[in-house]
């Protein structure tokens, strides 16, 4: 429990330390360095001991850093553990790859982050084989490591930023003379540090000076009319255009154009309705509609959409023999029963015949 306490009261003494200016996304190199204290895990058999560190990294986002780190040790052994004298050597050095997580905050000047590493720690232990006379014996063995941790990091000043952070460390060596029973051992690393970029920091960019443009002699968007009055600079081609750039909008209302009751032929009162939109398409030669064609519920939905297609058909046909260019109409299209504009049957399911006559109607869509 002591061991915690002292660790949580290194991570809080970084809150003495300056406020600077809120991150941003500053991806120069920049050196590590720290120092530390390491509780040694127990069954080691070895003494707790400071430890150093010294790195390379850089930010690779505004979130993200990564960081190359060595680290030493030499803790010893604990005589008392151990049953023998503390000449005989304990030490521990490695490499660790890096990867933090900091939480930004604007305006604040330490964030914390979240820590995650992988590396390789190499032992050198020493033991006692009396009574051979080559005693002692030694180890030298290699290990994976890896380790999770939390922290808080200054944002970058001037030259330098200070770091603070709590680590637990998985060491992987399952050699150990004085605790072969073990396959891993974890220890916890508090330690303080400073990173220090290399180079200028970066600049934001200058804009260029305005250049002096006549927008009367422009037209970005190609709609005919010039980028002073054109009150909608992003129109696309094929829109109607109005004489302040912007598009206009366009209706073309069928309603009227119905059909009686299992027919696909135009009524009388159908054609002066047709009559109009052949004038509005021919008002506005880009424009470009699909003639589309639906039915009431009644039947089978194979038979409806077939009939669907016989009435956009009728519509289609009409249309190209009045003048209006085959090539701006898309279809004809059938939807069958799958779209209706009104109710075909009442709440209470009985039949709505009103309802019906509004779905046996042909529509003209307009695509641009």
């Amino acid at each position: 429990m002591n061991k915690k306490l002292l660790c949580a009261a290194l991570l809080c003494g970084l809150g003495v330390a300056q406020a600077a200016s809120a991150q941003e996304f500053d991806d120069r190199w920049y050196l590590t360095g720290s120092v530390g204290y390491n509780f040694q895990d127990n069954d080691r058999k070895t003494d707790d001991a400071p430890f150093g560190t010294i790195g390379l990294g850089k930010f690779i986002s505004p979130n993200w850093s990564l960081d190359g780190e060595l680290n030493y040790q030499n803790p010893n052994f604990d005589s008392s553990k151990v049953g023998y004298g503390e000449d005989l050597n304990w030490s521990q050095y490695g490499i660790s790859f890096d990867a933090r997580y900091h939480f930004i905050k604007e305006g604040r000047g330490w964030n914390p982050y979240l820590l995650f590493g992988l590396g390789m720690q190499r032992v050198e232990e020493e033991f006692d084989t009396t009574p051979d006379p080559n005693s002692p014996g030694q180890r030298r063995d290699n290990n994976l490591a890896a380790k999770v941790g939390v922290g808080l990091q200054t944002t970058f000043t001037k030259r330098v930023a200070v770091r603070a952070e709590v680590a637990y460390r998985a060491d992987f060596d399952d050699q150990s003379f004085n605790a072969p029973q073990e396959d891993w051992f974890g220890d916890i690393l508090a330690s303080v540090g400073v990173v220090i970029p290399l180079g200028p920091a970066p600049t934001a960019p200058v804009a260029p000076p305005p250049v002096a443009d006549n927008c009367a002699d422009k037209d970005d968007d190609g709609d005919g009319v010039n980028n002073c009055d054109d009150k909608c600079p992003g129109s696309q081609a094929g829109q109607t255009i109005g004489p302040d750039g912007c598009p206009v909008p366009v209706s073309i209302d069928l309603k009227g154009v119905n059909f009686d009751f299992d027919k696909s032929t135009l009524r009388p009162d159908a054609v002066s309705i047709l009559n109009e939109a052949v004038e509005i398409l021919k008002r506005y030669p880009d424009l470009k509609v699909e003639v589309a064609g639906h039915t009431d519920s009644k039947g089978t939905d194979a038979y409806n959409q077939k009939l669907s297609e016989r009435r956009a058909k009728a519509v289609y046909d009409y249309l190209t023999s009045n003048g209006v260019d085959a090539g701006r109409l898309v279809g004809p299209v059938g939807y069958g029963e799958t779209r209706p504009i009104a109710p075909n049957t009442n709440p209470d399911g009985s039949d709505n015949p009103e309802g019906r006559a509004k779905n046996r109607r042909t529509e003209l869509n307009v695509q641009n």
